[in-house]
């Protein structure tokens, strides 16, 4: 019964929502494909290499975001395949260059309580995190790709 009760939930939903969590679940599956495939041949679709977007926000773009976030981890849960960070990093990249908003994906890695190696990725807006955010503290930033108008590493060094 507990099927029903998020069917019925999910039509409640206004249209525009119900598209964006379709469209954010073909997304994690794009990417969770791309997970599969070598990372060399991945990471230039992600943008540019050690490339960073600005911190600053538009107010305008706040409720994408904000609604982007929230369809990607509300689906997540949903799909039938793992659609941890790394995916849901690069599906929230999509569905924000599909709207023509600038993004940086990061990966970071750092050491469990046991010493063992653990990778993150978490996705960046402006100041806003799409995704990731609740552990990036705990990870050094290895990789960074920018999507949209961005600062270069040497020019970010630059300015502080």
């Amino acid at each position: 019964m507990k099927i029903f009760r998020k069917v019925r939930a999910f039509l409640r939903l206004n249209m525009k929502m119900k598209l964006l969590l379709i469209e954010a679940f073909v997304y994690l599956a794009w990417a969770r494909y791309l997970k599969s495939v070598p990372f060399s041949k991945v990471a230039p679709l992600l943008g540019e290499r050690m490339g960073e977007t600005t911190f600053s926000s538009h107010s305008f773009n706040k409720e994408i975001l904000r609604n982007v976030s929230a369809a990607i981890h509300m689906i997540s849960g949903y799909t039938f395949w793992e659609s941890e960070c790394l995916v849901k990093a690069i599906a929230g990249m999509k569905m924000l260059e599909k709207r023509k908003i600038e993004s940086t994906l990061y990966l970071g890695t750092a050491k469990d309580k046991h010493g063992e190696f653990v990778a993150h990725a978490w996705l960046r807006s402006g100041s806003y995190y799409v995704s990731g955010s609740e552990t990036m503290e705990k990870f050094t930033v290895v990789a960074s790709f920018a999507k949209g108008c961005s600062i270069k590493k040497s020019e970010k060094e630059n300015h502080g």
